[in-house]
């Protein structure tokens, strides 16, 4: 197959010719049949993402714009002027049908002493390794387990919270835990629900590719 060392920086491509992934210019005829296929169902997908993508962050815009707008004409009907991107807010259609949710949600990290918690619950489980519940063990080391991207599942170290056991060593560990939890920032979201028929339930209209 001829190929062109070609520089990076350079970005057109001539015509007749295709850039592959190490930046060469390939001569489209040297291209395969399938991969030539495979180029265009990608590029086809990945442009159609792209707009989907901008269409969503202009209804994001768009969307917490008109909540704070209502928000600042609601406070000004009574002479109080409100923030209007501050707080978790929840509007309804007129029959009940739609619902919009703006949420606002703490970022969470973890300060060093998460480092000192988890020793801590090690230590515990250690001194429990007769006759403790297999279930914890699980538990603990999934909450510490990191994800794809490497960094440990927030929720999973969270649930750690809700055990509780009448021992010093464990209270002293959540403790800890407690201590190592700082907020980094807030992330807002936006919501919409449909009403399920005549009940008083809601569904989400999804707006990820996963729950569609």
């Amino acid at each position: 197959m001829n190929q062109q060392n070609i520089p990076e920086t350079i970005s057109a491509v001539p015509d007749g010719y295709m850039k592959n992934a190490q930046g060469h210019l390939v001569p489209r005829e040297n291209v395969r049949e399938q991969d030539l296929l495979r180029d265009q169902v990608a590029r086809s997908l990945a442009s159609h993402a792209l707009e989907i993508n901008q269409k969503l962050a202009e209804f994001k815009k768009k969307s917490l714009g008109d909540i704070d707008d209502l928000v600042k004409i609601s406070g000004e009907r009574y002479g109080v002027t409100l923030g209007g991107g501050k707080g978790n807010i929840s509007i309804s259609t007129y029959d009940g049908k739609y619902k919009v949710v703006r949420s606002v949600a703490d970022l969470i990290q973890f300060t060093e002493e998460l480092e000192a918690a988890k020793a801590l619950i090690f230590e515990c489980i250690k001194r429990w390794s007769v006759g403790v519940n297999p279930h914890i063990q699980t538990l603990v080391g999934r909450a510490f387990a990191p994800g794809r991207n490497g960094q440990l599942k927030t929720a999973a170290v969270l649930d750690l919270l809700r055990i509780e056991f009448e021992d010093a060593d464990w209270k002293e560990a959540m403790r800890a835990l407690k201590d190592s939890i700082a907020a980094n920032g807030t992330a807002v979201y936006v919501r919409v629900y449909e009403r399920t028929g005549g009940s008083d339930q809601y569904k989400a209209i999804p707006l990820d590719l996963a729950a569609v």
